[in-house]
This record gives structure tokens, C-alpha cells and sequence, in this order.
């Protein structure tokens, strides 16, 4: 890929210096969800040392690790946007992110992982069920 190109206003760049790659609102709504259930997990986890993937949140022991990914950066079908400034930079950089996307995920699954996957306007409620849920799963299989 070629080198990153200059933001094209000060706006933007401002803007995206302030994205974090952790502890995103997203990730702390469904984070204080399952907290409040009771549920500990691993934050900001590398599963596995040969990877460079890192899981927003991580159970080692059952081996499920989520992500909840943002709609821009992750490509979602219903929110994903393209810049207009810089737009062929930006398209390989987001379609390398998708493709990495789902290699880490394959790379995970043939490791014994569960892999899940979130959007972040994904009601936060509803994926700290369906985490719980699969947690109940996982448990049970392990029993």
C-alpha cells in the first residue's frame, strides 16, 4: 500500500488522529452489559502469540474471543462510507482491512477459536446475550 497522503483539511485530520483502537463506546457498552452479569473477561487480548490480531474481549480458557468493529473501519453493509478525498488510498486501506479481517478469523478457527463479530451500532443488550449465550455454550461442551 502507498504511503499514507496528507489529510486533506485539518478537520479530518484532527478527527481521525482522535480514533481509538480500544475501549471504544461500542466495546464499553457491551463490556459494562456483560459486567453487570456477573460475566469477567480479558480486555484487549492477543489470543495467540503468533498472530497479530488482538480481541476487544477475550476468554482464554473457552477460547472465544469477540470483536466489536467500527463501521467505517470494518466495512459494514449498512453504514460503511468512503472518503472522497485521497478515495483510492482509502479503498485499499479499508478492503485490506476487511480482507485482514477475515483471515484473522480464519486463522483463529483453525487455532480452536470461536470467533464472534459485532458491529458497533449493534444494540449492545442484544450482543451481550447472544455472548452470554454462546459463553453457556461453550461451557457446557467443556463439562
Amino acid at each position: 500500500m502507498n504511503a499514507r497522503p496528507k489529510a486533506s483539511c485539518q478537520s479530518v485530520s484532527s478527527r481521525m488522529s482522535k480514533q481509538k483502537r480500544r475501549d471504544t463506546e461500542a466495546e464499553l457498552r457491551v463490556r459494562r452489559n456483560l459486567h453487570a452479569r456477573g460475566i469477567r473477561f480479558r480486555v484487549d487480548v492477543k489470543p495467540e502469540p503468533a498472530l497479530r490480531a488482538r480481541g476487544d474481549i477475550v476468554w482464554r480458557g473457552i477460547r472465544l474471543i469477540v470483536f466489536i468493529d467500527g463501521c467505517f473501519w470494518h466495512g459494514c453493509p449498512q453504514h460503511a462510507t468512503r472518503p472522497r478525498a485521497n478515495a483510492e488510498w482509502w479503498a485499499e486501506k479499508l478492503d485490506n482491512n476487511i480482507r485482514r479481517d477475515r483471515r484473522t478469523d480464519l486463522a483463529l478457527i483453525d487455532r480452536g477459536w470461536t470467533v464472534l463479530r459485532f458491529w458497533e451500532h449493534e444494540d449492545s443488550k442484544g450482543v451481550a446475550d447472544r455472548i452470554v449465550a454462546r459463553i453457556e455454550e461453550l461451557r457446557s461442551v467443556d463439562l
